[in-house]
């Protein structure tokens, strides 16, 4: 059994596409990740909705839910903040990593807040072509959550 406590989180800030956050569900059951996720979601976060996505990896999946961004932040105390954004100051792959880092993906449709950029320890960023605006989420997480997972050797 993996202890999550020191172990890399994913937390999803209040994403908008089921079959997105079933997909990175799956990726982190398979990878080895625990999930957070930041209400409220663009839908209605259940095992169904989520099932068609996420099959059978579901049940392997470690997902906290939090009822807002308040309820994350209280328990990020002792793990860094790590923000992914097309903002971001450094590559994700050239980012040392931790155990105890918390990775932070936005929505789909808006990304983070302002607030949460100012509060982050680091700004992580997946180069793209020039004109590009963004990667699907499921992408990103699981590019990000493979270098992390390469760096950690777990």
């Amino acid at each position: 059994m993996i202890n999550f406590q020191n172990q890399l989180r994913i937390a999803l800030y209040q994403p908008d596409i089921a079959g997105n956050t079933g997909t990175i569900l799956r990726t982190a059951a398979c990878l080895g990740f625990a999930v957070d996720l930041i209400e409220p979601a663009g839908f209605d976060v259940s095992d169904r909705n989520l099932k068609r996505a996420g099959m059978d990896y579901l049940e392997m999946a470690t997902l906290t839910r939090h009822l807002n961004w308040d309820a994350l932040f209280e328990t990020l105390k002792g793990r860094r903040l790590i923000i992914a954004t097309t903002k971001g100051a450094q590559n994700y792959t050239q980012f040392a990593y931790s155990s105890t880092d918390t990775v932070l993906f936005g929505r789909e449709s808006a990304g983070l807040p302002d607030h949460i950029h100012q509060i982050a320890a680091a700004a992580v960023l997946i180069p793209m072509q020039p004109g590009a605006r963004s990667l699907n989420l499921a992408i990103s997480v699981a590019m990000i959550a493979g270098e992390a997972k390469r760096q950690l050797s777990i």
